[in-house]
């Protein structure tokens, strides 16, 4: 994955916005950037419901849902915070609704959470921020919330039984 992002990260002459349409497991996936800030404070993708992402019951399965949740903070957070190794610790995923259309991803990254991560840092040296985040039904109707936990650690960090 390391490398396909630097890859992707070094073809400059694309939006921010393509190089992650085009980020293999997302291309995969048929996704479309919707909207993004250009410090990540706010992304909206949208995951289609097709052949390959519906159940037999013709609902978007929840494994997708989470392959697409599970790095968006990390990669906002590798944005913000460069020189740290960051990656998923936890995901939580509460299934309110079925995913009976396409499906919208809300991720947020607000500014008191940053502050919070930054100080973390300056004082541990290491930060475990949680972020929430939605799926959108077409209707309008939230499907799904989940509660992700990005590790944020120094390069060579050693974990000592977090």
């Amino acid at each position: 994955m390391r490398s396909s992002l630097h890859l992707l990260n070094k073809l400059t002459f694309l939006s921010e916005r393509r190089r992650i349409e085009l980020f293999p497991p997302f291309f995969l996936m048929r996704i479309k950037v919707i909207a993004i800030a250009d410090d990540w404070s706010m992304l909206r993708i949208r995951l289609p419901l097709n052949w390959a992402s519906a159940n037999a019951a013709g609902n978007m399965y929840g494994g997708y849902q989470a392959s697409l949740a599970d790095p968006i903070p990390a990669l906002a957070c590798l944005k913000r915070f460069p020189g740290y190794r960051i990656a998923t610790k936890k995901l939580d995923i509460h299934f309110i609704r079925v995913g009976s259309s396409h499906l919208t991803l809300c991720f947020d990254f607000d500014e008191e959470t940053e502050q919070t991560i930054r100080q973390e840092l300056e004082d541990h040296g290491r930060s475990t921020p949680c972020f929430n985040m939605t799926y959108v039904r077409d209707d309008g109707k939230v499907c799904t919330e989940i509660t992700n936990t990005v590790a944020i650690r120094p390069e060579g960090y050693i974990a000592q039984h977090e």
